[in-house]
């Protein structure tokens, strides 16, 4: 396999404090000043439509006496989809006690897609250590902006790097000679890596649908691997927001997380050049084709594991998002 080192730009949040010249520098950059004001309106929106989200059979894929897997839709907060599930069993009459319904999985507030909620303190423990020890598969759908000329020289991308925040701070990229050093705060670089399946280098031009149950076979597709150092950053267009939009077209990735990092997908979208649609704290736009990005286009597509007390093999899939209807 290829292996691939990105151009450089270096990180200068050092030079503001002397004191972080002891610490790991991060390789990608800070949330961009504009993404305050819109995540804050995004939160407040979010908050107004959880407190009108009502659970419905339509929102369950699976379910049985110890689990059930639902599909979150975008711009609802977790708390309230365990929460609404709640007092949809209690109102059904299953016999399960609230108090022990747990929350196996977690996705950003505007993330869509697959989460597992469990019905006992026992099975929740089981499935919770099984997502900690990643031996939970889980494969996302992205949708991307990225310059047409965006360097993928392989259907398939392995991104491997550090990830880590300092105290307060936000989560950003590390190198991998950073693993396992101390960030300020106290927490430590840990190992990332994410690999990605390119569908579409060209959405609008796509002559053919795109297959959204396709898989990659691990020991039979050729990849990349793009392993971060010190040296190495993909460097974001420069210019105003519309001359970069002028540059770009959508790209569609899967993305299947390795590792189950706080904002894996998108902090590696955006260290690739190619930020997730939407995702404005990590480079995405918040406007494309003169229509306003209400949510990031990240979907959390599919799940598979091993049943915490069957011991059967699960596979689950949600139906594709709306964004992602439209594409064709």
């Amino acid at each position: 396999m290829a292996t691939k080192t990105t151009t450089t730009v270096v990180e200068k949040d050092s030079d503001k404090n002397p004191d972080l010249r002891l610490y790991p520098k991060p390789v990608s950059p800070p949330y961009p000043d504009v993404s305050k004001a819109i995540e804050l309106k995004r939160a407040i929106s979010a908050s107004s439509r959880s407190s009108l989200f009502i659970f419905t059979q339509s929102n369950i894929v699976f379910e049985d006496d110890w689990l059930v897997v639902v599909n979150k839709p975008a711009g609802i907060y977790c708390e309230t989809l365990l929460s609404s599930y709640s007092a949809f069993s209690s109102t059904d009459c299953d016999g399960h006690a609230s108090a022990e319904i747990h929350l196996a999985n977690r996705l950003d507030r505007d993330t869509s897609g697959l989460m597992v909620i469990t019905k006992s303190h026992k099975v929740a423990a089981k499935l919770v250590k099984a997502f900690t020890e990643h031996s939970v598969r889980k494969t996302y759908l992205a949708l991307c902006t990225g310059n047409k000329h965006t360097p993928l020289e392989s259907e398939t991308v392995r991104v491997v790097s550090g990830h880590g925040r300092s105290k307060h701070g936000a989560w950003r990229v590390y190198s991998v000679d950073d693993i396992g050093r101390t960030l300020p705060g106290g927490s430590f670089v840990k190992n990332m890596e994410t690999r990605f399946q390119v569908l579409s280098n060209n959405v609008s031009e796509q002559a053919d649908p795109i297959n959204a149950n396709a898989d990659i076979d691990d020991e039979k597709v050729d990849e990349i691997i793009v392993v971060v150092d010190n040296r190495s950053m993909v460097t974001l267009a420069e210019g105003n927001v519309d001359e970069r939009m002028q540059k770009k077209n959508e790209i569609l990735l899967r993305a299947y997380p390795r590792s189950g990092r706080t904002h894996q997908i998108r902090l590696h979208c955006q260290y690739l050049g190619m930020p997730i649609k939407g995702d404005v704290k990590y480079g995405g736009v918040d406007c494309w084709n003169g229509v306003d990005c209400e949510f990031h286009s990240l979907h959390a597509e599919s799940l598979s594991f091993e049943h915490p007390v069957t011991g059967g093999d699960l596979l689950f899939s949600a139906p594709p998002p709306l964004w992602f209807s439209n594409l064709f």
